[in-house]
């Protein structure tokens, strides 16, 4: 048997035949498609596209919220032997221009929410012939996108076209289909470009696969199990996770309902959860930072004594965990399991029911997830299993496993890798030694499209450099400590990577919810903030608060109360602990441009739109000019 994710979907409407494999939420309820549905509607729309003129090896963007008809869609184009080019929706119009003239695509699969954007270029569109799949239904406004786009097809048109012609064109079909090779491309998934422009990772069908096979085995993922879809599917973690292992293990894919735009979106996590009592989700930081606040402003406003005891509880949950897999003493463990039984009992059985009565964990990738965070969610009883992956390695690396996890680690590094942490010279590094993060295995990418050059710089005979800095400890767990690219860099030339400690401030802190650490040949460390402007004004005026001065005393205590906490107590050495820093008015976002589409910083557009700033933060003349600077922010924040 060949080892291509056609021969994954075969197997699964098999096996799985009449299990419910992805649904949408409707008016009427939910609305599924079973693995044997899937296979068939896809085979459908493939004899469609093939009619209008769709190759092998031609590429096919695709737009769109997560939702069933992306993912027929994919299997779609595969089966037609094609390569799927997954787009976010949060992408400016430029930037989607951008990737299907560079990946040189001939369709373009858009839906309702992303059709303006789509228009918005029709006219680059138009000039490279590329055709547009709509994958919603006829409306008023239909007629007006078709003008402007006028090879313009309709989903359900050519899926019922395939249905009415099967006979002739399924031994065409299937010659495709068996033509289709392991090293054929499934996609072209292009970087978030948090540090430059983005390029086109090549991953073939033994890329998926293998990588497919081996998360479900590291993990130990059950069949049947209820998985919530919040993140976009383009997004290279939901991708693998959600389609692929879903298709392997016969998961039951809900996705969240994005009707109406992105606005709704958020506003039907809740009650899509409760709807479809999914058994675990998939996460990014940014997210679970989102959850994590929601549930400690909740929790608030229960009271003095319930926020009390869930503080209380949170503390003593903590220290009775240890870290994940050493547990503490049993007579320490059992002297802080009353306080954290009576906090499970009144508060935390009662705060984790937002995540529906069926809900047993969270596996999380993306970025970094901050060890008090890994913390928190585990003693609520909503685990959070952290991976680490990149797209070019298919992208699931490692992750912590239910049986055997270490707070603040990445996990045990998948069986199909060989990883290695070396040193600028290649030299191998011993446990517990920071160096570069390398990888060797089925699941690195082919490389990076049409980019020769970066590929060279990328992989060395086959062994893949991430550009991550990290260690092995001795029980295999993997650390990832931030960007090669991203390192602080002291006067005297000793280096350190800044994530930490930027997770560290935001996750210590009542009001700081973004930091940006900078230090570039300096004598002391600075850093860029955002602020929660709704919980600083409340908290201004519950105590009071009118004077800018004291406000920014108020700030700069929650900025550096990391460092007493005992999460981090004496972790990190004091030269990299920011003197000085700068309140930005308004957060990073994607409407500004300095976060990708799972709300990682872009640093490097950062450290450029604030060069200045950082630059006058290094001079004792601009620390009192930056201070003035903070006092006003503030003053137009609470006034």
């Amino acid at each position: 048997m060949k080892r291509t994710v056609l021969e994954m979907l075969k197997t699964a409407s098999q096996e799985y035949k009449d299990n419910n494999y992805v649904s949408d939420k409707t008016d009427e309820g939910w609305e599924s498609l079973t693995f044997s549905q899937v296979d068939a509607v896809s085979s459908n729309l493939a004899i469609g596209l093939i009619k209008e003129g769709l190759h092998p090896v031609d590429k096919v963007g695709i737009v769109s919220e997560g939702r069933s008809a992306w993912i027929v869609s994919e299997f779609a184009i595969l089966k037609a032997r094609a390569v799927a080019v997954p787009l976010s929706v949060k992408l400016q119009p430029e930037e989607i221009a951008f990737r299907l003239l560079h990946s040189e695509s001939k369709f373009l699969v858009v839906s309702k929410n992303c059709i303006q954007k789509v228009i918005s270029i029709a006219e680059k569109l138009r000039e490279a012939n590329i055709k547009i799949v709509y994958l919603d239904k006829p409306d008023n406004d239909t007629d007006d996108y078709k003008k402007s786009l006028p090879q313009f097809f309709y989903y359900d048109d050519l899926v019922m076209f395939g249905h009415k012609h099967n006979s002739e064109y399924i031994n065409l079909l299937q010659e495709r289909m068996s033509q289709v090779a392991e090293d054929d491309l499934v996609a072209i998934s292009y970087t978030s470009g948090t540090a430059g422009n983005p390029k086109g990772v090549m991953l073939t069908h033994l890329n998926y696969w293998s990588n497919s096979h081996d998360a479900v085995q590291h993990f130990r993922l059950e069949n049947h199990l209820r998985l919530f879809v919040v993140l976009p599917i383009d997004h290279a973690f939901a991708h693998t996770v959600g389609i692929y292992c879903g298709v392997l293990c016969g998961l039951s894919l809900y996705f969240v309902d994005s009707r109406g735009g992105l606005r709704n979106q958020l506003k039907n996590i809740v009650p899509n959860i409760k709807d479809c009592q999914p058994e675990f989700m998939l996460s990014v930081p940014a997210l679970m930072s989102n959850f994590m606040r929601k549930i400690q402003d909740s929790v608030a406003s229960k009271g003095k004594f319930v926020n009390w005891l869930f503080k209380k509880g949170l503390k003593n949950g903590i220290l009775y965990y240890g870290d994940g897999l050493q547990k503490p003493k049993l007579t320490r463990r059992l002297f802080r399991y009353p306080i954290y039984n009576l906090a499970e009992k009144m508060v935390f059985s009662k705060v984790r029911k937002v995540f529906g009565d069926s809900f047993r964990f969270f596996i999380c990738g993306g970025a970094l997830l901050e060890i008090k965070q890994q913390q928190f969610f585990n003693c609520i009883g909503a685990p959070v299993m952290q991976g680490y992956g990149l797209s070019e390695a298919s992208p699931v690396v490692s992750v912590n496993q239910r049986h055997y996890h270490r707070f603040g680690s990445s996990g045990r590094v998948l069986s199909g890798f060989d990883c290695k942490i070396l040193d600028h010279d290649g030299k191998e590094l011993p446990p517990n030694t920071k160096g570069i993060v390398t990888l060797r295995g089925l699941s690195v990418m082919k490389g990076y499209y049409k980019n020769p050059d970066a590929t060279a710089d990328t992989i060395h005979d086959g062994c893949l450099n991430t550009g991550d800095m990290g260690y092995l400890d001795q029980d295999g767990f993997l650390y990832v400590t931030g960007r090669e690219k991203a390192l602080l860099i002291s006067a005297d030339g000793e280096k350190y990577s800044p994530e930490e400690i930027e997770d560290a401030v935001v996750n210590c802190s009542d009001f700081v919810m973004q930091c940006v650490l900078y230090n570039d040949h300096s004598k002391y460390t600075t850093a860029l903030i955002t602020l929660d402007r709704d919980r600083l004004k409340k908290y201004a005026s519950e105590h009071d608060i009118t004077s800018p001065e004291k406000l920014l005393d108020v700030v700069r205590k929650s900025f550096l109360a990391f460092v007493d906490d005992y999460t981090y107590k004496d972790m990190f050495p004091k030269q990299w602990i920011p003197s000085v820093f700068h309140i930005v008015a308004e957060p990073f976002s994607e409407q500004n441009g300095l976060v990708n589409s799972t709300m990682k910083i872009i640093r490097y557009k950062v450290l450029g739109k604030f060069k200045d700033v950082f630059v006058q933060m290094t001079t004792p003349e601009g620390k009192a000019e930056n201070e003035q600077e903070n006092l006003k922010t503030l003053a137009g924040m609470v006034g």
